[in-house]
């Protein structure tokens, strides 16, 4: 059968189009996204506005045509942190069910942590032995950590790329004091959680998924997007600590003519590499693997499993 999961997520409203049945890989059949950056739409009393909120249902229009146009039998939508922290969360999700009909699920972040889990579980087999899946989103970081297909330890902190920047780094570049708080930040948030994750035992693997450590891996001569998924690509922690400075001291413009960054992920890539760094250094990771799944893919997985066992 044709799904559709349908991401709102804290930089882009993503519509994902699978071939997909139990029992069976999941194969891409349409991607459909538009850059919303929901997470930067908050007014000061940390809720969404009107603007963005006119702005996602239009956006959310367009993506059930376009899963009507591929055919789509079952649209999977669901929101993360963007509309989970809003001030007026509940408002948001009654103006997009009204308007378009959709119902959206509002995941918890330990919902993201280990529904990203299952993907790069999925993705490396149980040969891979325990994983530490590591995925840094617009809004949030997630860690997981575990032997089976859920995992032992799962957490969401407030350290997403866009967020960072919306908060911590103004001008561009920006300056040197304001990276160093936003280090100091990052570090400190990080350090809270690495005890309750060192208790269950060093991983045989670490993985990254999401766009910010694709992006550092290109920039650490990993494969272009265009040499196809399943050749490998690994982020050191060697190639970041070298490129952060670099970064740092770049504007957005410059960093957009990086070889895989895209124009609109170049603004946050600062403060991404300031996470992805934090994280490999507090958790003695000095290289770990790109997982070409992670969330939306979770959410098929999940799906499919519950239509397995029906």
């Amino acid at each position: 059968m044709r799904l559709g999961v349908l991401d709102v997520g804290s930089n882009t409203v993503h519509l994902l189009v699978v071939d997909a049945h139990p029992g069976a890989c999941p194969l891409p059949a349409h991607s459909h996204k538009a850059e919303l950056r929901l997470a930067q739409l908050l007014d000061d009393s940390g809720a969404i506005g009107p603007e963005g909120i006119e702005k996602l249902v239009a956006v959310i229009h367009e993506c059930l045509q376009a899963a009507e146009d591929k055919g789509v039998e079952d649209v999977l939508p669901f929101a993360t942190s963007a509309v989970r922290e809003a001030g007026n969360a509940d408002d948001v999700l009654a103006r997009v069910k009204a308007e378009t009909g959709v119902e959206l699920q509002v995941l918890t972040g330990a919902e993201e942590a280990r529904l990203t889990f299952l993907a790069a579980r999925r993705w490396f087999g149980w040969s891979a032995g325990k994983l530490l899946v590591l995925d840094i989103g617009g809004g949030s970081l997630e860690i997981a950590y575990g032997m089976d297909e859920e995992p032992d330890a799962a957490v969401s902190l407030p350290l997403g790329a866009g967020r960072l920047t919306a908060g911590w780094l103004p001008g561009d570049p920006p300056g040197a004091e304001p990276i160093r708080a936003l280090r100091r930040h990052v570090r400190a948030q990080i350090a809270r959680t690495v005890g309750e994750f060192s208790r269950l035992g060093t991983p045989d693997h670490v993985v990254g998924t999401s766009k910010t450590f694709k992006q550092l891996a290109r920039l650490g001569g990993a494969a272009r997007s265009t040499e196809g998924l399943y050749v490998q690509r690994e982020l050191k922690r060697e190639s970041l600590e070298a490129w952060v400075p670099k970064l740092a001291e770049m504007t957005t413009a410059q960093r957009a003519e990086l070889p895989g960054v895209s124009e609109g992920r170049a603004g946050q890539l600062l403060a991404g590499a300031l996470v992805a760094e934090g994280a490999m250094d507090l958790f003695g990771v000095d290289s770990l693997e790109i997982c070409p799944w992670a969330l939306r893919e979770g959410v098929i997985l999940r799906r499919l499993d519950h239509m397995g066992s029906e």
